[in-house]
């Protein structure tokens, strides 16, 4: 009767101790994936910060066309207004996020598509400083979203797995995490053409 109770005590201490640690490194795994999100959102704001420099250079060093120049505001209006809960990174908000982004990153790039009509603008010193630091962040933002995708692929492979899913399925803020997803139509080259 005793041994059959502490096997039956040790039994429950093992399982304690098993749920735990599972609970635990869930936990971690999403604490990392909300981590990067902040990252990811940090880069964002860096571009959405650096556009007012660009526009006022541009706008100081040349006259053009008020639309584009519109566009690129009501784009990073956009763009900077979305925000997601760390605790909901479903897919349906990582997409809702990343298409104001990528609309805000198409009307920068009608701004610069413009101002290479504009031999004058390209000669500012500032302007080229500016352009610098968007092709830069450009390049943060595709590292920093890489390593948001790495971190939910840690975090969705390790919830998924058998009997972990069972366990994290009891907790709402372990339900599986969304991915940045490339844009439809990318993995077409782009046409350049300067005949025109």
């Amino acid at each position: 009767m005793k041994k059959n109770f502490l096997i039956t005590i040790s039994i429950i201490i093992f399982i304690f101790f098993w749920i735990t640690g599972i609970y635990n490194q869930l936990v971690n795994l999403n604490e990392n994936i909300k981590k990067q999100w902040s990252q990811v959102e940090n880069v964002y704001q860096r571009r959405a910060d650096l556009i007012p420099n660009l526009v006022k250079t541009v706008k100081g060093s040349a006259d053009f066309e008020t639309n584009t120049l519109n566009k690129v505001i009501e784009a990073r209006a956009k763009a900077t207004s979305i925000r997601i809960d760390t605790n909901d990174l479903n897919q349906n908000k990582i997409n809702k996020f990343q298409n104001a982004q990528e609309n805000f990153n198409n009307s920068i790039n009608r701004l610069l598509f413009i101002v290479e009509n504009y031999p004058n603008i390209k000669s500012t010193q500032n302007f080229y400083e500016l352009q610098n630091q968007l092709e830069g962040t450009e390049n943060r933002i595709n590292i920093e979203r890489n390593r948001f995708n790495d971190q939910v692929n840690c975090f969705n492979s390790y919830r998924n797995k058998f009997p972990k899913i069972i366990i994290a399925n009891f907790f709402s803020k372990f339900q599986e995490k969304g991915y940045f997803q490339s844009k439809k139509g990318t993995e077409n080259a782009p046409i350049i053409d300067f005949s025109k």
